[in-house]
């Protein structure tokens, strides 16, 4: 299969949605319960919510798709001088350990030049991607109690990768 990567649009956002719910409740509801992660999804991964991302000053957006179908996104933007913050990298799960998380997230990193760093959050439960970043060479550097947005609750890990 043929896999491209590019700049997200509005139009993609109803199947950006669907991914993201998708993905969150078989990587989640395990973790936080199903009605917790319906919550979530429905404020963090809204289409309103995600066409603020798609906006967003000094971010990036972009899209795994195969011509057919939108198989994993990135979002990314500035957090200051000289880091990027990785908030978002999800592939769906029939296409994890395919290949399409490390495109997704070679291009993200390219196209911040000058940073010298990406942040991430990740659910420290969440193995699977805890490994697939340590294999990217993030390294542990704390903890957030908020991962998200401000007063979310949710516990995160916080990674680094020097660039």
């Amino acid at each position: 299969m043929t896999v491209f990567i590019r700049s997200a649009h509005e139009r993609d956002l109803p199947a950006v949605s669907k991914l993201l719910g998708e993905t969150w409740h078989a990587t989640y509801d395990a973790i936080y319960g199903g009605g917790r992660v319906a919550e979530i999804t429905a404020d963090w991964h809204s289409i309103a919510a995600l066409k603020v991302n798609l906006a967003k000053p000094e971010s990036e957006f972009i899209l795994a798709d195969d011509g057919n179908r939108v198989l994993g996104m990135a979002y990314a933007s500035m957090a200051d001088g000289d880091t990027a913050m990785l908030h978002q990298l999800y592939v769906h799960p029939a296409g994890q350990g395919s290949g399409t998380g490390t495109l997704l997230l070679d291009e993200i990193t390219s196209c911040f030049p000058g940073v010298q760093k990406f942040r991430l959050e990740v659910e420290e439960a969440n193995i699977a991607a805890v490994d697939f970043y340590k294999k990217h060479a993030f390294n542990q550097v704390g903890r957030t109690s908020n991962c998200g947005k401000a007063d979310s609750g949710i516990p995160a890990l916080v990674f680094e990768k020097l660039l």
